[in-house]
């Protein structure tokens, strides 16, 4: 069975890139649609809603976290976040919003599009170094079959 999380990432040899899904450019339809239905009252009013689709795709297409053997990239709305894996404590997921990477400090980054299913990705590019809580599962499951 294949993995999700390696389906919902693009991996390559060393790296893998966590995006936003693209069933998130569907959201652009309603934008779209809205802005004419605005428009409809008044178009001097609202006639710069139209530049709203226009964002919303740029924003789709740039968060995402990079994550290759010397550690990761969170690419945010505004600037950039790099973090080797040394300086990862660990992982912290609240119950609403992105992931979180844990410096030893306490401070958190902001991982856009990472998920906990992505964590068997992240430990195999890290080399170990962020653990995978689904290996002794899947261990576990491997030696019943034989």
């Amino acid at each position: 069975m294949p993995d999700p999380a390696s389906a919902r990432a693009t991996t390559a040899a060393d790296t893998a890139t966590f995006a936003i899904s693209r069933l998130a450019y569907l959201t652009i339809l309603v934008t779209i649609l809205l802005a004419i239905m605005m428009m409809g009252v008044s178009v001097a009013g609202f006639g710069w809603m139209l530049a709203l689709p226009v964002l919303q795709i740029w924003w789709i297409h740039r968060i995402k976290t990079v994550a290759d053997r010397d550690g990761l990239t969170a690419v945010h709305t505004v600037g950039t976040s790099r973090l080797e894996w040394s300086e990862i404590d660990g992982l912290r997921f609240p119950k609403w919003g992105a992931a979180r990477a844990v410096r030893p400090d306490g401070s958190a980054v902001r991982l856009p599009a990472v998920t906990f299913d992505d964590l068997p990705v992240l430990s195999k590019i890290s080399g170990g170094a962020l653990p995978d809580p689904f290996a002794a599962e899947r261990e576990a499951r491997l030696a019943a079959q034989d």
